[in-house]
């Protein structure tokens, strides 16, 4: 059996497919920025809050850490509508990858947080920092220099994970790929380009990660 492969009739919908990339490159940067907030948020809570609000956000770890993306997504899309919730499924996919990061990011940013001197932390008390100083002025930088390639390979994996997000019609790079082949019955060569742009879009992100990382994220 000869197989003949038409990648043309792939590329030639390559308005379609750049649509899906702009959209899983927009999802990545709002869960990013917004994920990143949280863990950090998290972290604090975990290492320096009150008691009770290390429990609830403990939970909120051990929950998104322990249950599937895609249950996540389809939680938030399907069943939150029965609780008079309606989202839209941008809106849904862009919630449930913060959730998803924000949870992963809570751990990574806590092991940087715990592994700080507590000689560097005397010292900043020494000089009449109250707590929050200490932690966004001294702790926090140098923490996330020390995780911050073990960051961006999770939000790496989280841009991946966002294919998922197809399953609810979110335009991207994997919904324009099952589109096109719908359409001109090239299964494997719509799954091969889009195969290929994930490999070249994940190379690429982390790549700028590690290169915006040390200059706009924690300092030189």
């Amino acid at each position: 059996m000869q197989i003949q492969l038409d990648f043309a009739a792939v590329l030639v919908q390559w308005p379609f497919l750049l649509r899906g990339v702009l959209w899983t490159l927009g999802l990545t940067a709002v869960s990013m920025a917004v994920g990143m907030v949280v863990g950090i948020a998290c972290a604090w809570a975990r290492s320096s809050g009150p008691a009770p609000l290390r429990v609830v956000v403990g939970a909120y770890v051990e929950l998104i850490r322990n249950t599937p993306f895609i249950v996540q997504l389809f939680f938030i899309f399907f069943g939150l509508p029965s609780l008079g919730v309606k989202l839209g499924p941008e809106v849904a996919s862009v919630i449930a990858m913060v959730l998803n990061l924000g949870a992963y990011a809570t751990e990574i940013i806590r092991a940087g947080i715990e592994n700080t001197p507590r000689g560097q932390i005397e010292a900043a008390q020494s000089l009449a920092l109250n707590r929050m100083q200490v932690f966004t002025r001294v702790v926090l930088p140098p923490s996330l220099k020390r995780v911050w390639p073990a960051m961006v390979s999770q939000i790496i994996i989280v841009m991946l994970g966002s294919a998922v997000c197809g399953q609810i019609s979110t335009e991207e790079l994997s919904y324009s790929a099952n589109v096109i082949q719908a359409q001109n019955f090239r299964t494997f060569e719509a799954y091969i380009v889009a195969t290929g742009i994930y490999l070249l879009l994940s190379i690429a992100v982390r790549h700028l990660l590690h290169w915006a990382g040390p200059r706009f994220i924690f300092g030189r």
